[in-house]
């Protein structure tokens, strides 16, 4: 079963626990990258992506605390790019250690990722997903005339910021992304979820304040590169139905019609499971050939060994 195309999708948690701090960030992506190894030792071709939620929040926060005229703070395509950088370096020097440790040579490279979104897509009209700060009422009026950006009521806490998030339509970079896989390369791309560009009238790109949900731009990434497998990691080894409830039930094999009826029922949480299945069911349904996967990440070995996790086909 060798030298399938494998794109894997890291959860946040494979990067960020608790610990914000840059050195933690490295340890526990030197663990991660520990696991991810067994896919190259099994012949594999990867594509890696990731999450990057908490680290451009944390970055947010540092620019908006140090802004003034001379410094001023970046605008969010900026830090999504900035965070890519960060977490690109971290995983590729943990990749090419743990390489190193096997004694496998394999050459490791990150690509700084534009995502191409619709400057129509109906997500700009209703801007849902909260970054930055808390605000009181009355500041986030204020900012809100400042920099004429949206803000909402966040679950009682105060007042956020909200952007976009717009479907990934397009990904910049793919014949970069897939010279490098063809040239026998690990390839790190479309960080937290990529940064987010609209196309003008006369094809120029420019950067967006808007976030893409990860799990479908690294979906979107699986497809074009025609991945033979879609992993999407989480926390746990298998995606349940009636999940923490007496009769909770470990989801093993499935097919796409089973899963859509699981999601009419609200069997998977909007913020978390829900867009992994989504994702998954997009993946399998524009490439029926391929399989998607939602495991956990000490879950891989098992999975190499005998297709352990949630497995994703089309009927």
């Amino acid at each position: 079963m060798s030298h399938r195309k494998i794109v894997v999708a890291l959860g946040g948690n494979a990067i960020l626990s608790t610990d914000p701090s840059a050195q933690a960030q490295e340890a526990a992506l030197a663990e991660t990258a520990r696991h991810l190894v067994k896919l190259i030792q099994n012949g594999d071709e990867l594509i890696i992506t990731h999450g990057n939620g908490p680290q451009v929040g944390n970055l947010l926060l540092q620019h908006l605390a140090a802004d003034s005229e001379k410094n001023p703070a970046f605008p969010l395509d900026s830090l999504v790019a900035m965070t890519e950088g960060s977490i690109g370096f971290w995983l590729q020097n943990a990749l090419d250690n743990a390489l190193l440790d096997l004694k496998l040579e394999k050459p490791v490279a990150s690509v700084v990722t534009q995502v191409v979104v619709d400057k129509d897509d109906p997500a700009f009209l209703n801007p849902s997903k909260p970054i930055g700060p808390f605000y009181s009422e009355e500041d986030a009026k204020t900012e809100s005339e400042r920099t004429g950006a949206t803000f909402k009521e966040d679950s009682g806490r105060g007042w956020r910021k909200v952007v976009a998030s717009p479907k990934p339509i397009h990904i910049k970079e793919i014949d970069s992304i897939r010279a490098l896989l063809n040239a026998g390369q690990v390839v790190i791309a479309a960080g937290g979820g990529g940064i987010p560009v609209i196309e003008n009238e006369n094809g120029y790109l420019s950067g967006v304040e808007a976030v893409i949900d990860k799990d479908f731009a690294s979906q979107r990434l699986a497809e074009l590169v025609e991945a033979d497998l879609f992993i999407v990691l989480t926390g746990v080894d298998y995606a349940y139905v009636n999940y923490n409830k007496p009769n909770q039930e470990k989801l093993e094999q499935v097919t796409v019609s089973q899963l859509q009826e699981y999601i009419q029922e609200g069997q998977f949480a909007p913020g978390s499971m829900l867009p992994k299945i989504q994702a998954a069911i997009d993946f399998v349904t524009n490439r029926p050939a391929g399989k998607a996967v939602i495991t956990s990440l000490s879950n891989l070995g098992a999975l190499i060994e005998s297709d352990s996790g949630t497995i994703i086909v089309k009927d």
